[in-house]
């Protein structure tokens, strides 16, 4: 690494499997017992939203929830939750549907009237936040505290690792507390989640130079595809949006089926810098492979993000390796570092301020006002 090319962002990214080791100490006893035997027992329906970085969280383990717990999962983005989805879908018994709301600030207006519209119609809400004290926090019946320590600030990094550690943790005692597998099984599965700081610590030094080197490569791009599939979507779309607030620069993301339709008649091939998600025991695998061949013959610009080598994809393009957990729905726990990695040494590259720094054109956006000050509707 440069030191030229160093600032906040990456070390965010550089600090992450200290701290997974940290917070898994402060959530694995949290989320054991945020819900009584009788609450999980109860719930026959989760719901799942959250916005921003929050929403990418719930997408990624959605999947998790689902496989864990044996329990249907709806993903709803905030507005849709508060404006669209039929109040009968909110009415159930005392404990479900079981609605998640993430929200690291607490202070999104959508989020919190998504929780006063549930509460409304009888949902049972948890927040899962840093500030109980905060809007979303005081109106959740239940809340997961999130203790992140500070750090300086970036477009948000740690604070996603810690949301999705806490949302598997919670599925993973779910799903043990309603008997889908024994304790010594729930005892691997979170094992995994602490393993991962580990593996990661001892590969960052190799993912670090390989997106360093990337980024080199694409300093000029002025356009960028994220692609994945399944348990590895949520990380396409975690680093389009990333790439937005870093640097500016238009993105996109799309699963490996949907680019077939649409991203692959994307003019000025040779101006797109495309990245594929691509766990290799992925079921949506076969389809991915096939998107990255069309997109190597396209003469796409091509970053594949994998527990894979080269071998497995049979295509020259830009390999960067991540940790391969023994839960493959896991796998967004570190696979996201290196969209992180890109997008801050993009902005390092650029000189770039951190969404624009929320002045001029974007002025509106300064202290998450365009967030926080939006007219509570309640429906």
């Amino acid at each position: 690494m440069s030191a030229t090319y160093d600032n906040a962002m990456r070390r965010q990214v550089m600090s992450l499997p200290e701290l997974m080791d940290a917070q898994y100490a402060d959530l694995e006893p949290k989320t054991r017992n945020i819900l009584s035997f009788q609450e999980i027992y109860s719930c026959q329906r989760i719901i799942l939203t959250g916005c921003g970085d929050s929403y990418a969280a719930t997408m990624a383990m959605k999947p998790m929830f689902e496989i864990l717990t044996g329990i249907k999962v709806d993903l709803i983005p905030a507005l849709e939750l508060c404006r669209y989805t039929p109040e009968k879908l909110l009415t159930g018994n005392a404990f479900s549907p079981l609605v998640i709301v993430v929200s690291n600030s607490g202070g999104a207006a959508r989020l919190s009237e998504a929780v006063q519209r549930c509460n409304k119609y009888g949902a049972f809400t948890m927040a899962i936040t840093g500030k109980p004290e905060s809007p979303v926090g005081m109106q959740a019946k239940r809340v997961l505290q999130l203790e992140i320590p500070r750090f300086e600030s970036a477009p948000g990094t740690r604070s996603y690792l810690v949301c999705l550690m806490a949302l598997e943790l919670l599925a993973i005692r779910m799903g043990e507390v309603r008997g889908r597998y024994p304790m010594d099984q729930a005892s691997v599965y979170r094992h995994e989640v602490r393993d991962q700081g580990k593996a990661l610590a001892d590969m960052m030094p190799q993912i670090d130079a390989s997106v360093l080197e990337i980024a080199e490569a694409w300093k000029d791009l002025p356009a960028f595809d994220y692609v994945g599939a399944g348990f590895d979507y949520a990380t396409a779309w975690f680093g389009h949006a990333k790439m937005m607030e870093a640097t500016g620069r238009y993105s996109m993301h799309i699963n490996s089926e949907e680019w077939f339709h649409l991203n692959c008649f994307l003019k000025n091939v040779d101006q797109v810098g495309t990245v594929v998600v691509a766990n290799t025991t992925n079921p949506g695998l076969s389809r991915t492979k096939e998107m990255i061949k069309a997109a190597a013959g396209m003469g796409r610009k091509l970053m594949i993000i994998t527990d894979g080598t080269k071998e497995d994809f049979g295509v020259d393009a830009y390999y960067v390796r991540v940790p391969k957990p023994g839960t493959p729905y896991s796998m967004p726990l570190t696979q996201f570092v290196p969209v992180c990695l890109l997008a801050a040494y993009l902005m390092a590259m650029g000189d770039e301020k951190q969404c624009r720094g929320c002045t001029g054109p974007w002025e509106f956006c300064q202290g998450a006002a365009g967030l926080k000050n939006s007219e509570i509707v309640i429906i």
